[in-house]
């Protein structure tokens, strides 16, 4: 059977519609239930459903096979996996943003609230800026409202939230979209299968630009 981590939401459904078209179809995941493990011992697939941040652990640990993870949980964790396609789903980027009427003058070490620590300071060293990190898991926009950092960190799709709270992007460091992913050890022992997939994904890809 070939694993495949979906990541759960509206990302996922439209994942497993990719999946679908390319010939790897599982009807009992479409009805309206809590289950969380499909197969199709037909197509010799099985899927299952988990938090968007965890499936890349899944696929390094080797419990899937394949998967479906955002660029910015590969680049904030760094799982020892194989980044096989841009999906171009998904997309969003990963921004500073902070109080419209905020200016960093580079005076003073800059604070800065967000979840994803690891891109954050990767991208401060790049430009030689001294921070302080601030880690949150949740409603990130209120840090800098509240006057625990001056900026956040995070990823903004279409900014509403961002306008709501008074808060603006003042830089963009990266553009996000989902990719899809593999375990080492299972791209050279289901490497049918595998190519299969990935051959139909990239013809939808190439049809949906």
């Amino acid at each position: 059977m070939l694993n495949v981590a979906l990541p759960k939401g509206r990302l996922g459904e439209k994942v497993y519609a990719m999946f679908e078209a390319a010939g790897f179809e599982c009807p009992s995941i479409k009805e309206n239930n809590r289950k969380l493990i499909f197969e199709n011992e037909e197509k010799g697939v099985r899927y299952f459903w988990v938090k968007p941040s965890d499936v890349s652990i899944y696929v390094e640990r080797g419990a899937a096979d394949i998967g479906v993870a955002g660029k910015d949980i590969l680049l904030e964790y760094e799982p020892d996996i194989y980044e096989l396609l841009d999906l171009g789903i998904g997309k969003c980027r990963m921004t500073v943003a902070g109080p419209k009427d905020f200016y960093d003058d580079g005076v003073r070490t800059l604070r800065v609230a967000t979840k994803f620590t690891h891109i954050a300071s990767d991208y401060y060293a790049s430009i030689g800026r001294e921070i302080d990190i601030i880690k949150l898991n949740g409603s990130i926009e209120i840090a800098p409202i509240l006057g625990l950092s001056d900026v956040i960190v995070d990823i903004v799709e279409t900014g509403t939230t961002l306008k709501e709270n008074n808060l603006e992007v003042k830089t963009t460091i990266l553009p996000i979209s989902a990719r899809l992913i593999a375990n080492k050890a299972s791209l050279k022992f289901k490497a049918e299968q595998m190519e299969a997939i990935m051959k139909s994904m990239k013809e939808q890809v190439k049809a949906y630009d």
